[in-house]
């Protein structure tokens, strides 16, 4: 069966990117239509990834200017040959429309989320001013007709499948992003480099474990309040432009917060590894670094709503709690004190990437 790969826009490196990249290799003779890619030279073979106009244009580096322009381009793509059209979507790829004989294809949707501008504008500034308020009402209709028009629809986790129903009106299949479980179970210090031992060497003995992003919707200071209310050291692991804000909150609590920057992976394994728990306070659509921890044997603490509490078994690979400020924190740490940590990395192998792949193909070649 001949295909297409449509995705929003390719960054080097991000959680969608490895979901589509499983699935590139999975087809790796389907081509990858985007609006723009910044994939690092080698990633793809010369022809594979077909781009839009944007890429010609500086709107590439301004999401926020091409946002209103999406929509139209997608709905004017070139003339293309395929049995199948398989489009992640967090934005408008949904949209997309080919000319020629893969307008009649079979087209599936793998959508993170409905775009949250648009529906959601409260938990997406970008849908906060004026001129997206009054465009608002007009561009919800559009989403919801486009919404209708693809074959089938996955989605990354129930959280996302219940916005699905109730703002485009579709039931949706629940195909969760794969996870290199055996990358994060492997145990040792092997791949570690002279300046990754240096960091693990001056890392207390217990310490609460927060790494992502560091942008404001992760709350990675409320991993900092959790230690603080926990009486443990905190370690967080990233970067990001919400760096400065934790480094204030962090001076308020001296020698109580380390930062160790971007680690690389055999780091980040050996940081989820020694942690007393691996602390995750996002609401998000589904969250694979908890599943990471896991795999490595920590136990995860996480909110009692989103895409974390339908992987965290609570009181057998972590604990959901609501409050990270307070008791709740101390005894959530209580009760993932002792916890079977080959418990956590089984708990892990149900979201592998081979699961991805066998689920991902049956739904495509059905």
């Amino acid at each position: 069966m001949t295909g297409i790969i449509v995705h929003e826009w390719i960054e080097r490196f991000g959680g969608a990117e490895r979901v589509a990249d499983c699935v590139g290799a999975l087809y790796p003779d389907a081509p990858i239509t985007t609006l723009w890619s910044d994939a690092e030279p080698g990633r793809f073979a010369p022809g594979r990834v077909r781009e839009s106009w944007m890429a010609r244009t500086p709107l590439r580096s301004h999401k926020a200017l091409a946002l209103p322009l999406m929509p139209p381009t997608w709905r004017n793509l070139g003339r293309a040959d395929a049995e199948w059209v398989l489009v992640f979507s967090h934005l408008f790829a949904h949209h997309a429309r080919f000319a020629g004989p893969a307008r009649d294809a079979r087209r599936l949707v793998y959508c993170y989320t409905p775009a949250r501008y648009i529906w959601e504008p409260g938990h997406d500034e970008r849908g906060r001013g004026l001129g997206q308020r009054l465009a608002g009402p007009g561009l919800r209709a559009l989403d919801r007709r486009r919404a209708a028009e693809p074959d089938d629809i996955a989605v990354v986790s129930n959280f996302v499948r219940e916005r699905v129903e109730r703002f485009w009106g579709r039931d949706a299949r629940v195909i969760n992003p794969p996870v290199d479980v055996a990358a994060f179970a492997e145990r040792g210090d092997g791949g570690l480099s002279a300046a990754d031992d240096a960091v693990l060497e001056a890392l207390p003995s217990s310490f609460l474990f927060g790494a992502s992003r560091f942008v404001m919707y992760k709350r990675l200071d409320l991993v900092i309040r959790a230690g603080i209310a926990a009486d443990l050291p905190v370690v967080l692991a990233g970067d990001g432009p919400e760096r400065p804000a934790l480094e204030a909150l962090a001076a308020e609590h001296p020698g109580r917060v380390t930062f160790v920057g971007r680690p690389s992976d055999a780091l980040l394994r050996n940081l989820y590894a020694r942690a007393t728990a691996y602390v995750f306070p996002a609401v998000e659509d589904f969250g694979i670094m908890p599943l990471e921890a896991m795999a490595a044997g920590a136990p995860v603490i996480a909110p009692r709503i989103g895409g974390g509490s339908e992987t965290v078994v609570d009181g057998v690979t972590g604990a959901l709690i609501d409050d990270f400020t307070g008791a709740e924190v101390r005894e959530a740490l209580t009760r993932v004190d002792g916890l079977d940590r080959q418990a956590m990395t089984a708990r892990a192998l149900e979201f592998d990437s081979s699961v991805f792949d066998r689920r991902m193909r049956e739904w495509i070649e059905q």
